[in-house]
């Protein structure tokens, strides 16, 4: 009886007759490493290496057009403004959907989460319809001489909306993962609201905050479809790098359109590296909470 209560609680070995065989994952291993290398590295390689095509004074050259300084000086204009303001909706939603129960909050998070749903040529195309010289309100915004649709006002709505949900999705799981013991405590010690959130709250979701305003900065500098129907396409003065990009590789200067695509590749290269930063600092925190 011993002995077959010690074979019972021995931990079981995976049986060699039950493993994979070894011509099996060396398949799998190796279309999974054929597949990444013709979606992933491939298309990196050819990037760079038509923009090096020519040699680095016609990169520099192409990158110093004055179209495309005004592209790259757009997309930065609209990612310092969407950036900003999703960072503080996503904040203040995040908080209001971990801390209260109240009527109407699913439908809140239903529409969070409607710019992943909703096809970004859609959602540009909404902004035509509301803001367009025949649109809603568009008789009206001419009327008093403002311009939203083929302007740059039009270009940072478009963004944001298809921006916003990033930073709030982020960081709900934190902020419930989190509780609201520590906010409490401070709370009956006398701190003030906005003490509370930013030397107690804030600090707790930290890296899923910069989590989420990392992945908001790469998507709202990259965005293409929803600014594609909101800019007119105007050269000099509403096209982004994404769009820059199309009208150089259509007009065949090949070496200035990858020249401009290398900046973002080189965005999302960066964004990668922080991403994976960002996640061993979470995943460390986690594993130091759990001991």
């Amino acid at each position: 009886m011993a002995r077959e209560a010690a074979m019972l609680l021995a931990p079981r070995r995976h049986s060699p007759a039950r493993a994979e065989p070894l011509p099996l994952r060396l398949a799998l291993l190796g279309l999974g490493v054929l597949f990444l290398l013709l979606v992933v590295v491939l298309p990196l390689v050819a990037v760079f290496t038509q923009a090096f095509e020519k040699g680095l004074r016609a990169y520099l050259g192409s990158l110093g057009q004055s179209d495309t300084m005004a592209a790259i000086k757009l997309t930065l204009v609209t990612a310092v403004i969407a950036v900003p303001l999703n960072t503080v909706f996503g904040v203040a939603a995040a908080w209001t959907l971990a801390k209260y129960r109240f009527p109407g909050r699913n439908i809140l998070i239903t529409l969070i989460d409607l710019p992943f749903t909703v096809s970004p040529v859609i959602s540009g195309l909404v902004f035509v319809l509301l803001f367009g010289t025949r649109g809603i309100f568009g008789p009206w915004l001419d009327a008093h001489g403002h311009k939203i649709v083929f302007a740059t006002p039009g270009i940072v709505l478009a963004t944001i909306f298809v921006t916003f949900p990033f930073v709030a999705r982020e960081i709900l799981p934190a902020l419930q993962a989190a509780g609201s013991a520590s906010e409490e405590a401070a709370l009956t010690l006398g701190a003030g609201g906005w003490r509370i959130v930013f030397r107690v709250t804030l600090p707790k979701i930290k890296w899923a905050l910069i989590y989420g305003v990392i992945l908001c900065n790469a998507r709202a500098m990259g965005e293409f479809g929803a600014v594609s129907v909101v800019s007119g396409h105007i050269r000099g003065v509403t096209n982004t790098v994404p769009l820059q990009v199309e009208i150089l590789y259509n007009e065949y200067d090949f070496v200035g359109a990858f020249a401009v695509a290398s900046l973002l590749t080189l965005l999302a290269l960066v964004t990668l590296v922080i991403k994976k930063v960002v996640e061993h600092r979470q995943a460390r925190l986690f594993e130091g909470a759990e001991r």
